[in-house]
């Protein structure tokens, strides 16, 4: 069965879906490059994976874009001009509720994305998008969140969440899955890291050194305002976000809470919660953007809403690991904790001090991480990796 391609009507006049589109990479190897190809997981919803993605495609305007699965229903004005090539997947009709179920064909599905005529791949990468296969003379750069952590770190959780009787069969996939995670990692690909724990785990399982660019955030979204009394958590509600300590440490300290996403441990931390704290469900960028400067501060386990936070002058309180280390300047823009420690979080979401954070500076250190220095970051690598093939 032939890759699906889904065109964008507006889009139609560069080609369609069998167009070869100029890449825009620094002047020393533009002459190098005829074309260019874009590659993501899924594009199901728009999570930060997702925005960084959106991010990329705006620095190769009318690249095509090959993704194992689509909604248009979410992407399609944001992606306005790129022609999307999905899987034979997309014909099954998943989505963000149901995809999961397609975990055994993924690795397949990803190496038969149509990425072929094109001199550079470009992929964006959790899970599979590192695994397509470019022709053999095409420079592979991967920007890459982690390797799929079901298959490598978070093995465990994954089976959980299976069903008891199926659990055999996922532990069989998952192994499956890792043998091909490392296969499609030693191909040669110029991978870049997300954060510093990105960079460890793609040395630790695939044995690939990583530079290390920071996702971009729309900073100009976000604008500092008067903060009320209470704090806010923004993320999917999964396990490994650890979303309940948060909410215990806001019950133990008296402090309003005001949760932004879903997932699946939404009911169960309803049920724990919500007595205690205000679940709104996904809510739109606006929306978030006018609670951000009205949070008395946000509280996290992992993220870049850190980021968007600070853009917005409100201080992070989260747990010292992770993402939180690089993007969280302690006692300045925020206040680090023991990750997991429930009482420690407690003290500081009840402190008064929070108020003392100037806002001035928690909107200059999300400087570092705007949508331009993305840009000229990502490029610069794009032109190593070009250069090293060359």
């Amino acid at each position: 069965m032939p890759p699906l391609c889904v065109p964008k009507a507006r889009a139609r006049e560069g080609g369609g879906c069998e167009a070869q589109h100029a890449g825009l990479v620094s002047s020393d190897v533009r002459d190098q490059v005829r074309s260019v190809v874009l590659a993501h997981d899924y594009l199901l919803v728009m999570r930060g994976a997702e925005r960084s993605f959106a991010a990329l495609c705006d620095l190769w305007p009318g690249a095509p874009i090959a993704s194992l699965l689509y909604d248009d229903s979410i992407f399609g004005e944001r992606l306005v001009g790129h022609d999307v090539r999905t899987s034979p997947l997309q014909y099954l009709g998943a989505r963000q509720a149901t995809f999961k179920a397609l975990l055994p064909l993924m690795p397949w599905a990803a190496e038969q994305l149509d990425v072929s005529g094109h001199d550079l791949v470009i992929s964006s990468s959790s899970a599979f998008a590192h695994g397509v296969r470019p022709d053999p003379e095409a420079v592979h750069v991967c920007y890459c969140y982690t390797p799929f952590r079901y298959a490598w770190y978070e093995r465990e959780y994954g089976l959980a969440q299976a069903p008891r009787f199926a659990r055999p069969l996922v532990a069989m996939t998952l192994s499956r899955i890792r043998k091909w995670d490392r296969q499609a990692a030693s191909r040669g690909t110029y991978y870049i890291a997300i954060s510093r724990i990105s960079q460890q785990r793609i040395a630790r399982y695939w044995n690939v050194e990583a530079p290390i660019v920071y996702p971009p955030v729309e900073l100009d979204r976000f604008s500092p305002g008067e903060p009320e009394d209470f704090v806010l958590v923004v993320c999917e509600l999964v396990a490994h976000k650890r979303v309940d300590v948060a909410l215990e440490a806001a019950r133990m300290a008296g402090v309003a809470v005001k949760v932004v996403g879903g997932g699946v441990d939404e009911q169960r931390l309803r049920a724990l919660y919500g007595r205690h704290a205000e679940f709104l469900g996904r809510i739109d960028d606006a929306t978030l953007a006018s609670l951000y400067p009205r949070a008395k501060a946000l509280v996290e386990e992992f993220g870049i809403t850190a980021v968007e936070a600070q853009a917005a002058g409100r201080p992070v309180v989260a747990a010292a690991a992770g993402g939180a280390l690089e993007t969280i300047v302690d006692g300045e823009t925020g206040v680090l904790v023991t990750p997991g420690d429930v009482a420690a979080l407690a003290v500081v979401l009840g402190d008064e001090q929070l108020a003392r954070f100037d806002p001035a500076l928690a909107i200059a250190n999300a400087q570092r991480f705007s949508v331009a220095a993305f840009g000229s970051r990502i490029r610069t690598h794009v032109d190593a990796a070009l250069a090293a093939k060359r």
